[in-house]
């Protein structure tokens, strides 16, 4: 666990969002290496231990070759039984992250945190904490922000219908992705994503820097990853005025649970992330966390992504099999890279809680770098889907379809986080994705992309969720 005594040097947020639109992040477990000589790409799925509530997450374990094998494959299964819609379903908290809410969420000793009732505990709690006026600092920037949380949810459909086409053979003039224009489209997203994150901890250092005495002995009467301490506090007694746009009042209960997390963290807290954090353009979340949607009491299981992901290894034959398997060991630099890179930036950005001022330019190039990495491998598991798509039998769609389990679940045409969007989409430049220059989609109205790689017959309907 990493719970800081010296509250000083501690910081705060990371779109705990997350929770507020129940991001839930389940975690595939960590398996032993093979053989030097028997790579994973050689072996059927093995029987996974069942986790322990013991468990301790950690950075190696969750760029560990068994779970983001797992991981990886849960992403396959969602994105071949899936559509652009669902594919577009992202926890707001799996952007703006360098905070420690995952971490605090993880390691849970009371195994509340992938239940809604963890979020709303730590931010009743700090929200009683703070006085009206640092709340007020808060709601600012959540309407400074909500506008930018938007622009980049959307920013990522394009790239999100581009790998569509590629998984069903609708690519323009039979062209495959062009990986340096996938690469460099995500750095824009992840420099973005950093600029914003920097504003954030700016703000929220400087509330934290600011901190009485008395502020200080409330909050460490709250255990750091321990739900069972922190008392029942009415949270919607400090929720923004009705009428108030959704994106502001979850940016602004976000930045509160956050708050503490980073307060009473530390840099390995901010730098851990789940397995599932990367190449998040697949639908896997929409599969897994499309359930508790609207639930106030419902916890999601951590074991439900690896042992979904094993299953789908599972039905696959060797040859569709090694499409998937070899990722883990080619992306494992590129994994290794991202933590260094997560962990720089989150020691830049905790100087705001100590009065200093982080190197802004460092942030910035640090968040671009973070980009081109994700790109990367969000370009292998792209492809690696694609080849499989495209010699599933009959039998193995029905059977996935089944895996899938989400009978009576009908994706949105898109969503910005997890919130439905209805209307036409905006017009999608996708061609350049194919190296063709402009070849613009218009979204919802353009062909549908279908659940089994076969021509759908209409457009996807609105989400109603059971």
């Amino acid at each position: 666990m990493f719970q800081r005594m010296n509250y000083r040097s501690t910081t705060l947020t990371a779109l705990a969002m997350a929770g507020i639109l129940l991001t839930s992040t389940a975690h595939a477990q960590q398996g032993r290496k093979p053989p030097r000589e028997q790579s994973l790409r050689d072996q059927a799925p093995r029987e996974r231990q069942p986790r322990t509530p013991s468990q301790k997450y950690s950075i190696e374990q969750a760029i560990s070759e068994n779970a983001q094998l797992h991981t990886i494959a849960f992403s396959g299964l969602a994105f071949v039984t899936g559509d652009f819609g669902a594919s577009t379903f992202l926890p707001p908290g799996k952007v703006c992250d360098y905070f420690g809410f995952q971490y605090m969420r993880d390691i849970d000793e009371s195994q509340k945190g992938h239940n809604p009732k963890f979020l709303d505990r730590i931010v009743g709690n700090v929200m009683e904490t703070l006085t009206s006026e640092q709340r007020a600092v808060l709601e600012k920037l959540a309407r400074e922000q909500a506008p930018q949380y938007r622009e980049l949810a959307e920013k990522r459909w394009p790239i999100i219908k581009a790998f569509c086409l590629e998984l069903n053979g609708d690519s323009p003039a039979g062209a495959s992705l062009n990986k340096n224009t996938v690469v460099r489209y995500v750095a824009d997203l992840f420099a973005m994503d950093a600029e914003m994150s920097y504003r954030r901890a700016e703000v929220v250092g400087g509330i934290v820097a600011g901190f009485t005495p008395e502020q200080k002995a409330k909050l460490a009467k709250l255990k750091f990853g321990d739900f069972s301490t922190w008392p029942d506090v009415d949270m919607d007694h400090y929720k923004l005025p009705r009428g108030t746009e959704k994106m502001i009042n979850v940016a602004y209960m976000t930045y509160a649970s956050e708050l503490f997390s980073w307060y009473a963290g530390s840099v390995e807290a901010d730098t851990y992330f789940c397995p599932e954090r990367h190449g998040t353009y697949f639908g896997g979340f929409y599969m897994k966390d499309m359930p508790a949607m609207g639930k106030r009491d419902y916890d999601i299981s951590t074991s439900v992504t690896g042992d979904s992901g094993q299953e789908f290894l599972r039905l696959l034959t060797p040859v569709q099999r090694a499409c998937v398997t070899e990722i883990p060991a080619r992306q494992q630099a590129a994994m290794r890279e991202i933590v260094e890179v997560r962990r720089t930036v989150s020691t830049e950005l905790r100087k705001f809680m100590d009065g200093k001022t982080p190197d802004k330019a460092k942030v910035l190039r640090l968040g671009r770098r973070y980009g081109e990495l994700d790109g990367e491998v969000s370009y292998l598991y792209a492809s690696a889907f694609a080849k499989v798509n495209r010699t599933l039998t009959d039998e193995q769609r029905k059977a996935l379809v089944k895996l899938r389990n989400l009978d009576g679940y009908t994706s949105a045409p898109a969503y910005i986080y997890s919130d439905a969007v209805k209307g036409e989409l905006k017009p999608m430049n996708t061609g350049v994705f194919f190296g063709v220059g402009n070849r613009t989609q218009q979204g919802a109205e353009a062909k549908p992309i279908p659940v089994s790689g076969k021509p759908a017959e209409k457009p996807v309907k609105q989400e109603s969720s059971k």
